[in-house]
C-alpha cells in the first residue's frame, strides 16, 4: 500500500508544534499534571462583541455560503485596514481574499505563485510550517540562516548567499515566531533591495503585528518603495483577538496573482465560514483597547519567563520585541533540542517545542509559548 502514497506527502514532517500539543494532551488524559507551553494559542476568551456579532449573524440565517472572496463588508474593512494601518494599497474587490484560517492563504499563495523545483527562500529559524507549505506545492525549500549570536538579524549578504536563478519567492514573518524578533525598517529595505534586484516574490506573514513591545514598530515590506506589486500579506484574526478556533484569515496580492489564489480556494474549501467573517468585520471595527490590555499582559508574562529562563543554570534568553514566544538557548546543558525537550517534559511535566523543529538555526533552543497565566508559567519555572 505504501507505493500508492504521494512521495510529495510522505516526505513532509508532522507539525512539531501540533505533536507537542498532542503528546501533552495524551499525558494530561493518562491523570498527568502536564503544563504545555508548546502551543502557540492566546489563553484568552474571543471578545465579547465579536462572539455577539457572530451569534446576530447566525440568528439571521448567515449559515449559507458566500462568495469565495470571501463577504464583501469583511473584504473592504481589511481593505480600510491594510491602507490605514499599513500603508497599503489592495483593491477589496479583486485583490483580497477571506480564507479560513491564515494558513490557507499561506498555502493558497504558494500554490498560485511557485511552480515544480522552484526555490523558495525562508528565513531559519521559521515557523514549522512553511517548508512542509512549499513541499506540497511543489518547490524547493531554501533555508537562509541566521546567528543566535546577532539575534537573528537579517542582511542582504546572508540573503544574497543563498540566492540563485531558480529563487521565485522569499518568505518572512515578523514579528517572528518562534524568535520573537521584529524585523526593523534596515532588515526590511535589505530583504527588499535583494527582492528587487532578482525579481523575487516576497510573502510576508504578519499574523502577529498587533502584539509588540518596547515600542518597536510593525512595518509592512509592501509599503516600502515598489514592493506592494511583489508583495503578498497574509494575515488573520487568531493572535491579536483570540479566535484561532474560528479560523478565519485573509490574503492581500496584486493581480492576476490574486486571482489564481482565488481558484484554489474555490477547488478545496470554497470559502471561509459565513458568519465567522461578521464577527472579523466587528474584530476590525470594534473597540480596539482589548488588543492593548491583551498585549501587555503578554508584556508582563514575557517578563516573568524570560527573567526566570535567565535564571536557569546554562539556559540564556533574548528579550522577544514581538509575538508571544521565548526562544531560550540550552546548548550549554549539552543535549540536542529533542533531548531537551524530552527531557522536561519526562521529568518536569512541561511541554516546550524544540528549537530544530524551527530550522537548522532553531537547533540548542527550544520555543515556549508565555500565550498561558502568569500562574502556570511560574508553575512551569519552578519545575525546570
Amino acid at each position: 500500500m505504501r507505493e500508492k502514497i504521494s512521495k510529495r506527502v510522505v516526505g513532509v514532517q508532522p507539525s512539531a508544534t501540533v505533536v507537542v500539543s498532542e503528546k501533552a494532551r495524551a499525558m494530561a488524559q493518562e491523570g498527568l499534571d502536564v503544563i504545555n507551553l508548546g502551543a502557540g494559542e492566546p489563553d484568552f476568551d474571543t471578545p465579547a462583541h465579536i462572539v455577539d456579532a457572530a451569534l446576530v449573524a447566525i440568528r439571521k440565517g448567515y449559515t449559507h455560503y458566500v462568495s469565495s472572496r470571501g463577504v464583501k463588508g469583511l473584504r473592504e474593512t481589511i481593505a480600510n485596514k491594510l491602507k490605514e494601518e499599513n500603508n497599503l494599497d489592495f483593491d477589496p474587490a479583486t485583490e483580497i481574499i477571506v480564507t479560513p484560517g491564515a494558513k490557507l492563504g499561506l498555502f493558497a499563495a504558494l500554490m498560485a505563485a511557485v511552480d515544480d523545483s522552484d526555490e523558495v527562500l525562508s528565513l531559519d529559524p521559521f515557523w514549522v510550517s512553511y517548508e512542509p507549505c512549499v513541499q506540497l506545492a511543489g518547490g524547493v525549500p531554501i533555508r537562509v540562516p541566521l546567528s543566535r549570536e546577532d539575534n537573528f538579524r537579517v542582511t542582504g549578504a546572508k540573503l544574497r548567499e543563498k540566492v540563485t536563478p531558480r529563487c521565485k519567492l522569499l518568505m518572512i514573518n515578523t514579528p517572528n515566531n518562534p524568535t520573537g524578533r521584529v524585523l526593523s525598517r534596515e532588515e526590511l529595505e535589505a530583504i527588499a533591495e535583494i527582492a528587487l534586484e532578482n525579481d523575487l516574490l516576497v510573502l510576508s506573514d504578519e499574523i502577529y503585528e498587533k502584539i509588540v513591545y518596547d515600542g518597536h514598530e510593525h512595518i509592512s515590506i509592501g509599503s516600502l518603495p515598489e514592493m506592494l506589486d511583489r508583495t503578498i500579506v497574509v494575515n488573520g484574526f487568531s493572535k491579536s483577538y483570540a479566535m484561532t478556533g474560528w479560523r478565519l484569515g485573509y490574503v492581500a496580492a496584486k493581480e492576476p496573482l490574486a486571482s489564481e489564489m482565488l481558484k484554489v480556494q474555490q477547488h478545496s474549501v470554497t470559502c471561509a465560514a459565513s458568519f465567522t467573517q461578521y464577527g472579523g468585520i466587528k474584530a476590525l471595527t470594534g473597540p480596539q483597547d482589548i488588543v492593548s490590555e491583551m498585549v501587555e499582559v503578554y508584556r508582563k508574562r514575557r517578563d516573568i519567563i524570560v527573567d526566570g529562563l535567565d535564571s536557569l543554570p546554562g539556559v540564556s534568553c533574548h528579550r522577544p520585541e514581538g509575538a508571544f514566544y521565548a526562544f531560550p538557548d540550552v546548548s550549554e546543558i549539552g543535549m540536542s533540542s529533542l533531548e531537551f525537550a524530552d527531557m522536561v517534559l519526562r521529568k518536569a511535566r512541561v511541554a516546550v517545542t524544540p528549537g530544530i523543529a524551527f530550522g537548522d538555526s532553531g537547533e540548542g533552543h527550544v520555543r515556549l509559548s508565555f500565550a498561558n497565566s502568569t500562574k502556570l508559567i511560574e508553575k512551569a519555572l519552578g519545575s525546570l
